[in-house]
């Protein structure tokens, strides 16, 4: 797929709506978020407008009279593009597009701009270029039309170049090879976490630009990419971690999520995000300095409820520490949250009471197991002794006896082999 770059930043206006629902002082947080999106895509905010109603408005989103004014104000100061803070209908964006000369882009579609421009490997291309098929399906009005031949830049990298004169059929037949493709890479996903699977697996989540990745490179010495951005990473990240001598685990870093995370983004990111369902313990990395923190905390608990990785045992790892001015933050944090550590990845401060926190869990999630295996069990003691402690060994004729330390759904799954093994043996 082709990506379309602009080396001219494109001018914007931000559009949001207070209703009755939603406190005029939140919005304007939504707005701020949203205006960090627009940077991150490459457009300068000049202006931007929050309207109060009792209700959206189902044909203009915004009333007619506010999306007249704002009409007037594009053809004044020539901006390039206005984006709405919450996801338009086909029939919103149609209506607007009538009034106001420019490109209409809304929130899920300023986020899936982005991750085309991030988008590396071609896992995380094949990804986003399957959400934003999607995303386009329902929306094949004028505005894709105008996107592709008169305006270019924000809001029409990957398939809005390329996809804008096909039908929905062809747009269809293309998300089902996606579909596959995805599936395939999917399984190879699976053999490669089934080669590793004797040791622990800790995940890495928060709320995009928390400090994941400056975590990860701390804890490996890795130089993942690191960068004061909204999703500066797309891609899954697997590195070994040291803990302790005793205590060796999995680290993956996986792509940040926000507020309003398109549907079919996460639906696509499936592949990479089983890397967080099937983790044993997880480390929610906090940004403590932003003012909405415990805001971002529930998103990314929702997120979290809305790919099936709810429950685990969690660190709440709470980052930029040195960036914090209330300093009775802290034993708020200590006091509210479970698992609470304060940190500041970039600086090291306080990483040894991070690592303390993270051993810890692990060590509730630890299990002693004893075991006999046969002679030609050698594969299932080989897991054994390369995924945990043996403690003891005893050996009686053709059978050995381990005792031995390992985390808990890893023993289960030995303990299930050696009984399928042993069945098989007595029939």
């Amino acid at each position: 797929m082709t990506m379309q770059s602009t080396s001219v930043r494109e001018k914007a206006i931000l559009v949001g709506v207070a209703t009755a629902d939603q406190r005029r002082t939140r919005v304007e947080d939504y707005l701020e978020e949203l205006a960090l999106l627009a940077d991150s895509a490459g457009a300068d905010v000049l202006h931007k407008i929050l309207q109060e109603r009792k209700s959206i408005d189902a044909a203009f989103f915004i009333g007619k009279g506010k999306a007249e004014e704002i009409s007037w104000l594009v053809e004044e100061k020539r901006i390039d593009l206005v984006i709405f803070d919450d996801d338009l209908s086909s029939v919103q964006v149609r209506n607007l597009e009538k009034l106001i000369k420019c490109k209409i882009i809304d929130r899920s579609g300023i986020i899936l701009d982005i991750f085309a421009s991030r988008a590396r490997t071609n896992e995380a291309k094949t990804q986003v270029e399957l959400a934003q098929l999607q995303y386009m399906l329902p929306r094949l009005t004028r505005q894709w039309t105008h996107l592709s031949k008169q305006f270019g830049g924000i809001g029409t990298k990957g398939p809005g170049e390329t996809q804008i004169e096909t039908d929905r059929r062809a747009i269809r037949t293309k998300i089902a090879r996606l579909h596959t493709k995805l599936r395939d890479i999917g399984k190879e996903r699976e053999v490669q976490r089934k080669g590793r699977e004797n040791l622990p697996r800790a995940a890495l989540v928060g709320y995009t630009n928390a400090g994941k990745s400056t975590l990860l490179n701390w804890f490996t010495g890795a130089d993942v990419f690191v960068q004061d951005q909204l999703f500066a990473t797309l891609d899954s990240t697997v590195r070994a971690v040291s803990l302790t001598p005793a205590h060796r685990l999995l680290m993956s870093d996986t792509v940040g999520f926000i507020r309003k995370l398109p549907h079919n983004l996460v639906a696509s990111f499936k592949s990479t995000l089983d890397e967080v369902r099937e983790a044993d313990i997880l480390l929610h990395v906090v940004d403590l300095s932003h003012p909405l923190f415990e805001e971002q905390i529930a998103v990314v608990n929702e997120t979290l409820e809305d790919i099936g990785a709810q429950g685990k045992p969690t660190v709440h790892v709470f980052n930029k520490v040195d960036r914090v001015d209330n300093r009775n933050i802290v034993p708020y944090v200590g006091a509210n949250f479970n698992n609470a550590v304060c940190i500041s990845a970039s600086r090291g401060i306080n990483m040894t009471g991070l690592v303390a926190q993270v051993t810890s869990l692990l060590e509730g999630t630890i299990a002693e197991e004893t075991m006999t295996f046969g002679q030609n069990d050698y594969e299932l003691m080989s897991q054994v002794h390369d995924g945990g402690e043996v403690l003891e060994t005893r050996y009686d004729g053709d059978s050995v006896t381990l005792r031995f330390r390992m985390i808990r759904p890893r023993a289960e799954q030995i303990k299930k082999a050696l009984l399928r093994k042993k069945r098989s043996r007595d029939q």
